[in-house]
């Protein structure tokens, strides 16, 4: 049973990747139809260049090093401010803003979760 979880979860990490490379070359082509190239753009670049690199990771560990999500977010949600239309409430702009600042303290949380500098014992214990 653990062996074809395992199998669905390469097969589905598969698909992510060539969804993934899809998107990437339409998007190219698309900027080279248009002759344009945005912000907009290359920070959806950006988020499939980040996802390439987490199913790379996961290819090669079988886990998932947390940061990469967080890192996807963090674009993903600049990408929505970038985007946002003039018209919108601008008390989304705050809130997006606070989304990106929550987020990128837990990236530095993880990051350094198990750092000497916060002096975190690591050793498992049976105490409360």
């Amino acid at each position: 049973m653990n062996s074809a979880i395992r199998n669905i979860q390469l097969v589905a990490v598969l698909a992510v990747l060539i969804a993934t490379i899809i998107a990437f070359f339409v998007e190219l082509s698309l900027m080279y139809e248009t002759k344009t190239i945005g912000l907009a753009d290359l920070l959806l670049m950006f988020i499939y260049i980040e996802v390439l690199g987490l199913v790379r990771s996961y290819w090669e560990t079988r886990a998932v090093r947390i940061t990469y999500p967080l890192v996807i977010a963090i674009t993903a949600l600049a990408r929505y401010i970038i985007l946002q239309d003039k018209n919108s409430d601008p008390a989304n702009l705050i809130y997006i803003a606070l989304a990106i600042l929550i987020v990128s303290i837990a990236t530095v949380v993880v990051r350094f979760r198990n750092s000497r500098y916060l002096k975190i014992d690591n050793k498992k214990t049976n105490e409360l």
